[in-house]
């Protein structure tokens, strides 16, 4: 167990990096892009937010309220360098702590990532923090997700019922003293805040959902998150009954960062989510 103390300022303002709503589809690449392709396209609108700290908060954020919620969890996983182990060990966790969690059937794993937060890093299978606010589906790719990895007739059966994308957020072995990740309450989002964007893998495209400037958004984040606490992320969910359906969220460089905190490392692991 860590002996880091808990950073304990009531809010940080920061510059979070949303888009311009231009009317034009931006795309992202997973890939190399074609020669004169930028990375990402899409024109930035770095601006100035205030992100709370969740600690502090009378009220707890959940993840149907607000779209994300922070959980305690240790982990029997000790070294996240082996992907192997995360597959046998990680992953059975996951599911354990999302069945009990949410009260869901049944959870397929599909993906995970690992991050880095050094900036311009070479570190191999490590990407950098992302720094753009967003969130990893749409309402058109959350249901495509399932039949992505489920057998055609079980996928049909599952989307007639409630199913959701939780991502899953964790400090890989040591607290998150820089680059922390800030989300947005769910019920703050517009449904024109939204802009959909292309993904674009070597075998599909997927698709994605920037966000432009809303002065009524309503940020948070949890300051130095411990290795035993994970942060539950709603991606997506098929409920339309006010329940929170997708929350945006970005990391971001933290002024009460000390010069000496090492870079964070984190793993985020993707989820289908299934209740009978």
């Amino acid at each position: 167990m860590s002996s880091v103390t808990l950073q304990t300022p009531s809010h940080v303002d920061v510059d979070l990096n949303y888009l311009v709503k231009t009317g034009q589809r931006p795309v992202n690449y997973a890939i190399t892009p074609p020669e004169g392709q930028p990375q990402r396209s899409g024109e930035v609108a770095p601006t100035r937010v205030r992100v709370q700290n969740a600690r502090l908060t009378a009220e707890a954020p959940t993840l149907d309220r607000n779209g994300f919620q922070l959980v305690s969890h240790p982990t029997e996983l000790q070294d996240f360098s082996d992907d192997e182990a995360i597959r046998q060990i990680y992953y059975r966790e996951v599911q354990a702590l999302l069945q009990k969690a949410t009260g869901a059937s049944k959870v397929v794993i599909f993906d995970h990532t690992q991050r880095l937060g050094r900036i311009g890093h070479a570190e191999p299978n490590l990407r950098e923090p992302a720094q753009r606010v967003h969130n990893d589906q749409t309402f058109v790719s959350g249901p495509r997700r399932v039949r992505d990895h489920l057998p055609p007739d079980e996928a049909e059966t599952r989307l007639a019922k409630r199913h959701a994308i939780i991502n899953v957020w964790r400090p890989a072995g040591t607290p998150v003293l820089t680059w922390p990740l800030a989300m947005c309450d769910a019920r703050s989002i517009d449904p024109e805040d939204l802009i959909p964007s292309d993904l674009v893998y070597r075998d599909k495209v997927g698709e994605t959902y920037a966000f432009r400037a809303n002065p009524a958004h309503r940020w948070s984040y949890f300051p130095a998150l411990q290795p035993n606490e994970i942060l539950l992320l709603k991606i997506f969910d098929s409920k339309t009954d006010g329940t929170a359906r997708l929350t945006a969220h970005t990391s971001f460089q933290d002024p009460t960062s000390g010069p000496d905190a090492p870079p964070r490392r984190s793993i985020e692991v993707r989820t289908l989510v299934f209740w009978d």
